[in-house]
């Protein structure tokens, strides 16, 4: 939570010119705090725990809930949504990406690539299930390709929301969600934005992603970001993640694209890894991520 908030602050410095916050401002500054006794203490943080828990799951609910179809799952490529087979690859993935996340603190992840095509929409929404059917945790898709959102297309959406409309303060974001099952969340968008890079890196659109994590709480964001090498989109938002993972598509992907994306990633954020997507010939064990 420390590593997020000062990841957001020092967005918002670079915005605003304004004095950064101290790391971990979310909380309640102790410098003078009248002494109380133990129990009285411990009885306390019991009952802000438990308000809070409540307050998220009433935030929770109120989030519209779907149920997907299975067959437009499967013609879309998603699978993981359920323990299979095919499952087995993004389940690897999720462990992996999960592990060095816990180990150093991490929470929000953008899945971005080098170009168009490479499949990390895909990608991010079968990580996404994945993580799902984790009993008890709480992961929440934020959809940030603003200029080619797919999403919505992916995992068969009927409805039509626009969350750059809440990322331009316009609406409230439980309007521009959908949930699926208890314990996963899709933020998409129907249609493109033209002002893609000037949204992402306003002032408005940090807040509300920093509000988003506060009322939902969930235990990772997931953003699907814009490719690296098709505008600033995804640079603009790199300061404001905790990491970041690369997804490159086999026999496409020049390795001058993958080195260009790997740097451009470590100078702005963390990188979490290189994902080799849509290989045609792999041996069992052959590995499909590289972390760094």
């Amino acid at each position: 939570m420390e590593r997020i908030q000062s990841a957001i602050e020092k967005a918002r410095k670079a915005r605003t010119k304004a004095e950064t916050r101290a790391k971990g401002d979310r909380s309640v500054k102790a410098a003078e705090i009248e002494a109380v006794p133990a129990d009285q203490t411990l009885n306390s943080q019991h009952s802000v725990s438990a308000q809070e828990d409540a307050e998220r799951n009433l935030a929770w609910q109120k989030i519209k809930q779907l149920k997907l179809d299975d067959r437009h799952l499967q013609i879309s490529r998603i699978v993981a949504h359920k323990s299979c087979q095919e499952a087995n690859p993004y389940d690897v993935l999720r462990t992996k990406l999960l592990q060095q996340m816990n180990k150093n603190g991490w929470k929000r992840v953008a899945i971005t690539s080098p170009t168009a095509g490479c499949g990390k929409s895909t990608i991010c929404a079968n990580i996404a299930f994945s993580l799902a059917r984790y009993v008890d945790f709480r992961v929440m898709v934020v959809e940030l390709d603003l200029r080619r959102p797919s999403l919505k297309k992916i995992i068969g959406l009927a409805e039509k929301h626009q969350f750059s409309q809440v990322l331009k303060e316009s609406d409230v974001a439980e309007n521009h969600m959908v949930r699926i099952g208890e314990n996963l969340i899709f933020a998409t968008n129907s249609s493109s934005v033209s002002n893609a890079a000037e949204l992402l890196q306003s002032v408005g659109a940090a807040s509300v992603l920093d509000k988003l994590e506060a009322t939902y709480r969930p235990n990772i964001v997931i953003f699907d970001t814009a490719p690296i090498l098709t505008g600033d989109d995804t640079l603009e938002i790199l300061d404001q993640v905790d990491c970041a993972l690369l997804v490159a598509e086999a026999e496409s992907s020049r390795s001058s694209e993958i080195d260009k994306c790997e740097h451009d990633l470590s100078e702005r954020t963390n990188c979490a890894g290189i994902v080799l997507n849509k290989c045609r010939y792999m041996d069992r064990g052959d590995s499909y991520y590289y972390s760094p």
